[in-house]
């Protein structure tokens, strides 16, 4: 776990994001917060192409909850099959459906604590939704950013929420609103986990990570 890096190192780090990247968009095809709440909730221990493979067809049939109901749970399961841990997503999302229903008028609660009242909606979850519809500074940490946070020194910390907690404590504001798609796609294109590619890296002057792939 590398050091802490201070202020104004990070503030370089994310200047150079911003000017190659100034609008980071998440991966994951949506075409409304319902349907981005199911997306990133099939996308727990899948890839993001591998979700939009299989949400593609389900989306242009089933984008309120109520139409999700309608198809049901063996509907839902057929089109999802491909996903890893399907037929547990299938139930969360049909289960997560009927709670919007019943309890918020199929409509997509915007707060922390209901999202993560949903099945299937965790912290992260929760915290991409948050910051991709409502743009709320929330920062979902997954391996990418977990990877990147400690490899560089931009946010290091032992768990996801201690990486979290750096993120937000660190990152100046004015990149917080985007800092977790930065810290996503460096991570996934760049700074991969076996391979980096720190020979192309941008910030490779700036990263405190010893064992530069050069």
């Amino acid at each position: 776990m590398a050091k802490q890096l201070d202020y104004h190192t990070i503030r370089e780090i994310f200047s150079r994001f911003q000017a190659a990247e100034p609008e980071p968009k998440g991966e994951l095809e949506h075409v409304n917060v319902y349907t981005l709440v199911v997306a990133v909730a099939l996308s727990a221990q899948a890839t993001d192409a591998g979700v939009n493979k299989a949400t593609r067809a389900l989306f242009k049939i089933a984008d309120t909850p109520q139409k999700m109901l309608d198809l049901g749970i063996e509907g839902v399961t057929d089109h999802i099959k491909t996903i890893g841990l399907f037929r547990q997503k299938a139930k969360n999302v049909i289960k997560l459906s009927q709670i919007l229903v019943d309890d918020y008028g199929g409509e997509v609660p915007n707060s922390r604590a209901a999202l993560q009242s949903l099945p299937g909606v965790g912290r992260k979850t929760a915290n991409v939704v948050l910051n991709m519809w409502w743009k709320q500074p929330a920062q979902a940490v997954d391996t990418h950013i977990f990877r990147v946070g400690n490899r560089s020194g931009i946010a290091p910390g032992k768990d996801v929420d201690a990486v979290e907690r750096a993120v937000e404590d660190n990152i100046p504001a004015d990149f917080q609103q985007h800092a977790h798609h930065w810290l996503i796609l460096h991570g996934r294109y760049h700074c991969k986990a076996r391979k980096p590619l720190c020979a192309a890296c941008l910030i490779r002057d700036l990263c405190q990570y010893e064992d530069k792939n050069l």
